[in-house]
């Protein structure tokens, strides 16, 4: 596409260049001859001092949002707009011709995207995925850089959905991306909220900053759906800026959808689900009470989107589990499950929904992000040491903090709770040492990692697969499990 017709529709000050745009980028590393590099300012950096170095490197066109003095320029009021919609423009417009749907929030993000996706699926209507484990579409999938993609990553992913035949797409809407404007002139039919807990604190600052990130998310909505049940759930039914809202709840009958009689199983969870002129009994394939909110999350926004409730609850009672969300990896003498939880919110979770179906002891093994909101350290020792009868406490990503820093920052609770407990620097030993205590009946739960399969250290990412680990750990040691009990931690 030429630079004249690119920018059709697009405010620019300056005379437009001749010549043919073969990409579009806001990192000057990845320019090629004849690409268009769009300056953004950045917390760290600003694009504007890299124009030239683009321009050098064979960029065709520089969108600036000042006056550079460069030749090939034009200026823009705002240039993460215009990268937003350049980057659309550049493959067609794909987002205009999929319903767009967004689900944002601390936890749930994944599941009730996946979930979403698969009701819309067998209910006939192709559908891709965005989100932070990999994009899918069809049956391929593309592995993700980031929760939500950045505009020319996304335009890209859009393109390939329209061209394999999909008429919707799921995708995951973090509040970094919201805050950075990757999905900005996009327009979305239905968006999710489901929870907001202490998070990110070390990208927002306060509390208020991370929900108005979500918040916005809703002023380029069509309709929303928000969890009635959590507080800022609550304060978007008054203050998003969508047409139409409506609510789901576990607890409160005067939402839009609502869980009925709930029966928490070992691996389900049964409930009548609600709604006006509408109750279906589910069968929800996956436990605890965090799943109820999943299953009418995604079903309640099924439901919105024009599917027949009956439908839509006979698909919720059929889909499939999401990798590292409360995942079995072992399931025998003892129980091995591998979960996403980094929060202390997601542990409370997680950890609460399990304890009741525990018959001997709770293995709790978990990490603390480094070079993140350290504040939250101690929330998740408090989830751990609250529901876990043994603690391993270890590292997540450490990245360049130092891990015996995280833990010690990370570590009282554990002390002051007379629970038994192990620290280890080492992830690999961590794993190795609780699986070696697992007993009859014991759970193990790996905290944090969920889907990944690295550990990003100092200065390297290593390669560190928890499902992996333990498939490889159980071979090595089959006979000693099958003939006695694995050795208990004291």
């Amino acid at each position: 596409m030429d630079y004249q017709n690119l920018l059709e529709g697009l405010s620019v000050e300056g005379s437009i260049p001749a010549g043919v745009a073969t990409m579009i980028t806001q990192d000057n590393r990845r320019i090629e001859p004849g690409g268009v590099f769009v300056c953004i300012r950045g917390r760290t950096s600003d694009g504007h001092d890299f124009a030239r170095a683009a321009l050098e490197a064979g960029a065709g066109l520089i969108i600036s949002e000042h006056k550079l003095g460069l030749k090939r320029e034009v200026v823009a009021e705002d240039t993460r707009h215009a990268y937003a919609f350049l980057c659309q423009r550049f493959f067609g417009n794909p987002a205009e011709k999929l319903t767009l749907i967004a689900v944002t929030g601390t936890n749930g993000k994944t599941t009730v995207s996946s979930i979403l996706k698969q009701v819309l699926q067998a209910l006939g209507r192709p559908c891709g995925l965005i989100g932070s484990i990999h994009s899918e579409i069809g049956q391929m999938t593309i592995p993700a850089k980031y929760t939500t993609p950045e505009p020319w990553d996304l335009a890209a992913l859009m393109h390939r959905m329209v061209v394999a035949g999909c008429t919707h797409v799921v995708m995951e809407a973090s509040s970094q991306a919201l805050d950075q404007g990757r999905l900005l002139g996009l327009r979305f039919a239905l968006s999710i909220f489901t929870n907001l807990s202490r998070d990110h604190l070390d990208w927002h600052g306060s509390m208020d900053e991370y929900y108005a990130a979500k918040k916005s998310l809703f002023a380029q909505s069509d309709a929303m759906l928000t969890n009635m049940d959590d507080l800022y759930g609550g304060h978007l039914l008054e203050e998003a800026a969508a047409p139409q809202k409506c609510s789901y709840s576990f607890k409160s009958d005067a939402a839009d959808f609502v869980a009925h009689s709930v029966e928490l199983q070992a691996g389900a969870v049964r409930f009548g689900f609600l709604g006006e002129g509408m109750l279906y009994p589910l069968t929800f394939p996956m436990p605890g009470e965090y799943s109820v909110y999943n299953a009418l999350a995604a079903g309640g926004a099924a439901i919105m989107l024009g599917l027949p409730a009956g439908d839509v609850v006979e698909a919720l009672g059929k889909v499939k589990s999401v990798p590292g969300r409360c995942e079995v990896l072992h399931a025998g003498r003892f129980t091995v499950i591998r979960d996403f939880a980094h929060t202390g919110d997601g542990l409370e979770k997680l950890l609460g929904a399990l304890r009741p179906f525990v018959k001997g002891r709770l293995v709790v093994l978990y990490g603390c992000a480094g070079e993140r909101d350290a504040s939250k350290r101690i929330e998740m020792s408090e989830s751990a040491v609250r529901y876990g009868d043994v603690l391993f406490l270890t590292s997540d990503n450490p990245r360049g903090e130092p891990p015996d820093k995280i833990i010690r920052e990370a570590l009282p609770p554990l002390e002051q709770a007379g629970k038994p407990y192990n620290t280890f620097i080492d992830r690999e030993d961590a794993l190795r040492r609780a699986l070696d205590t697992l007993g009859d009946g014991d759970v193990l739960t790996l905290c944090g990692k969920g889907h990944e399969d690295y550990q990003v250290l100092a200065g390297r990412t290593v390669f560190l697969d928890e499902k992996q680990f333990v498939e490889e750990w159980l071979e090595s040691c089959s006979a000693e499990i099958d003939g006695q009990q694995a050795a208990v931690l004291h």
